[in-house]
């Protein structure tokens, strides 16, 4: 069997969707399922990860010619806004394209259950969750990179951090509200910033940032992160999966996350720390939290307070550890090749 595994602005896209497809070659590899990373019709399956207009073109060409189309639905509009310049703006129009765009698959491969929810809303298309899965040889060595990345960022323990693009959607905010009210508490935010891409909004957050809230930029060995920080704090808004989720799970870090749909299968109070909406008397969200999105910031102060107990770190770190052991890409990668059997 052999698929055209194709990545529509690969040498451009970064972040969670070019790991999803880093990770998905290594599941190629290691059940020997053979793959070219053009876009050809000479292939038992073609395989889009990004419905671009030119990937649209070849799922057209494809299903004239009778080869089974699948395409990954990393993209939803609601995933989309509040992430880079402009991107409000185009999550409007870009719903009534993704319906066209992953109307034309035969199979829609889709990252988690709640992934697959929203998706049903776009096309009637038969849906196949696989997750995007974390790559523990990336993380091998994690521990050792510890001294360094603390000494470069002045970082004391317990370092609450969080990993990946900055941008306001992840929860941005509520992360830098955390820090101005725990000022004896060390946040980090580990990643690339991209000024230039960002709206005002993101900018401001990072520029009035308090002295205990640290923003790296890119770094160059990822390992760092996971090794200097010690409480993971993801309050963002609207997420897939969560692939820097699943690393800091598999590093035994325990999380604090907001409580979402994405975030169902974590366990509360064994697995992870949610942090729901604020709510008043009558169980709805209040005026001034919807304008705020429904942000619980005390909620999240309160979850790192009881963090701050090293037993209670380690105990939720474990449990966090051994759940994302279903995660593995060895654990996943058998549902490709089934996947790609079936459609064959």
């Amino acid at each position: 069997m052999k698929v055209s595994h194709y990545f529509e602005f690969e040498e451009h896209v970064t972040g969670g969707v070019a790991a999803s497809v880093d990770h998905q070659r290594k599941m190629f590899d290691r059940v020997g399922i053979e793959y070219t990373t053009e876009p050809t019709l000479d292939a038992d399956v073609i395989h889009f990860n990004l419905m671009g207009p030119r990937s649209v073109w070849y799922a057209r060409r494809a299903r004239s010619a009778g080869v089974p189309v699948v395409a990954h639905t990393h993209v939803t509009a609601e995933d989309f806004g509040d992430s880079f310049r402009f991107t409000n703006a185009l999550a409007r129009p870009l719903k009534p394209y993704l319906r066209r765009a992953y109307g034309l698959a035969d199979r829609l491969v889709c990252p988690s259950e709640y992934n697959r929810d929203l998706i049903e809303e776009y096309a009637d298309v038969p849906t196949t969750v696989i997750s995007n899965g974390v790559d523990r040889e990336k993380l091998a060595g994690f521990e050792s990179f510890e001294d360094e990345y603390r000494g470069r960022y002045d970082l004391d323990l317990p370092t609450v951090f969080m990993v990946g693009h900055v941008i306001k959607r992840k929860g941005l905010e509520t992360f830098v509200e955390t820090a101005h009210r725990t000022p004896d508490v060390d946040f980090v935010w580990f990643g690339p910033i991209d000024r230039s891409l960002k709206g005002r909004e993101t900018t401001r957050l990072v520029d009035e940032a308090p002295a205990n809230c640290t923003f790296t930029g890119f770094v160059d060995d990822i390992r760092g992160a996971y090794a200097a920080g010690d409480i993971f704090c993801f309050p963002t808004h609207e997420e897939n999966e969560g692939i820097a989720l699943l690393e800091a799970m598999a590093a035994g870090k325990p999380l604090v996350v907001r409580d979402i749909e994405t975030f169902s299968w974590l366990k509360d109070g064994e697995e992870c720390l949610k942090v729901g909406d604020e709510r008043d008397a009558t169980g709805e969200a209040s005026a001034a939290d919807t304008e705020a999105r429904g942000d619980n910031v005390e909620g999240f102060v309160d979850a790192i307070d009881e963090l701050r107990d090293a037993d209670r770190r380690a105990a939720l770190g474990a449990s966090a550890a051994e759940r994302s052991e279903e995660f593995s890409l060895d654990a996943i990668a058998d549902r490709y090749r089934s996947l790609y059997a079936d459609l064959a």
